[in-house]
């Protein structure tokens, strides 16, 4: 009999990270998979399952207009246990550390449903950053049963954190999986990006893609980063400066009106995921205080500089890839103006080792979802 897996996931990131391990287990014959969304992001999520032909079976359609933590929250618990009431799935998966991470998680185990959780044990050790998905990422691990960490060290934190090893099993990222699905499709299709003119895109000229919408750095945080884009867009006329912005107004206002009449930034609005491997991959560096850039940059050879005082993925700038610089607009400029002007610098970091990963950790994952729903007794 085919074991019921519901795979619960409500943003982006999210659902580029889940759409290998989705597409592997709907087509094992083992599995019946049921995909169930929250739309924590509605537009950016949808932009993601249509590139991978995914349609969920169940859209709970939870995203409000300004909508409150502890409101969508609220929404989340209510709806994903109307969810699992009603489809009594064998196992949930879930990815990462969102609000529909822990509120899955959460109903999951008041249901008694043993729950996968893919991208366990990131780790900044402070809870108040990245916000709220620090918190989110621990509470989840303490109600999971099985725990796909990365790397190493994300397996090292969950050993810390008292998880039996026997329910911890190092994969390697997913989303290098994903990347490499998306890299195929690009070289049989490369996509267009509209709002970008062709001559940028097929030009030699150096460019800096920017992506920023962590709510930490709301406020001062991306006053910074604006002003610092704006002095090297300045420094550096010959260079093109691209920014997809966010569609939270928090990141919008402040970008649009520092950014906005600059002739070598181009601001436009939020790209697909094809148009956005396809932007990173014509890069040549990335400005980010994104978690998922950090993964996917290194495989494509592209330099990153984070633009927080933390990450939970050390392990890229350990390898040399990936450089923290925070908010602060002389480190972002200075790093910046080195690897534009400086090739030894770009060669160090362009050339690193990416350390999450070989594109096989779903391959890994429906194995071991294998072997427990084989041996499952429903006494979790």
């Amino acid at each position: 009999m085919k074991k019921k897996i519901s795979v619960i996931f409500g943003t982006r990131p999210e659902a580029i990270k889940l759409a290998p391990v989705i597409l592997a287990a709907k087509a094992n014959p083992h599995f019946k998979c049921k995909v169930c969304v929250t739309a924590q992001h509605r537009e950016m999520l949808d932009q993601v399952l249509k590139v991978f032909k995914i349609k969920p079976d169940v859209d709970l359609n939870l995203m409000r207009p300004n909508q409150t933590l502890a409101g969508l929250t609220a929404r989340a618990i209510r709806g994903i246990d109307t969810y699992l009431a009603q489809e009594k799935p064998d196992m949930i998966i879930v990815q990462g550390d969102t609000t529909t991470v822990f509120c899955a998680a959460l109903c999951a185990f008041y249901h008694k449903i043993p729950i996968g959780h893919v991208e366990a044990g990131l780790r900044t050790g402070n809870k108040y950053s990245p916000f709220p998905e620090e918190a989110n990422r621990v509470l989840a691990t303490h109600l999971s049963t099985l725990h796909f960490a990365p790397t190493q060290k994300a397996r090292q934190n969950l050993l810390q954190e008292g998880i039996a090893p026997e329910r911890i099993f190092v994969t390697g990222n997913t989303v290098i999986d994903a990347l490499f699905l998306a890299r195929d499709k690009i070289k049989k299709k490369p996509p267009a990006i509209p709002q970008l003119c062709k001559s940028i895109l097929q030009s030699s000229q150096q460019l800096v893609l920017i992506t920023g919408h962590r709510r930490e750095n709301f406020g001062k945080g991306f006053q910074n980063i604006c002003k610092a884009v704006k002095t090297l867009a300045q420094r550096f006329p010959e260079t093109q400066f691209v920014y997809p912005v966010h569609l939270n107004p928090n990141v919008r206002k402040p970008v649009y009106s520092l950014l906005g009449n600059q002739e070598n930034i181009h601001l436009i609005e939020p790209l697909g995921y094809l148009p956005f491997v396809a932007l990173m991959n014509r890069s040549t560096i990335i400005l980010t205080d994104s978690g998922g850039v950090q993964e996917e940059a290194p495989s494509l050879g592209k330099p990153v500089l984070v633009m927080r005082d933390t990450t939970e993925r050390p392990e890229a700038v350990d390898m040399g890839t990936v450089k923290l610089v925070g908010t602060n607009v002389n480190a972002i400029i200075d790093n910046a103006a080195k690897l534009l002007t400086d090739k030894k610098a770009y060669s160090v970091m362009a050339s690193a080792v990416n350390p999450y990963g070989d594109g096989r950790a779903t391959e890994r994952i429906v194995t071991t979802f294998l072997q427990f729903t084989n041996s499952l007794d429903h006494k979790h």
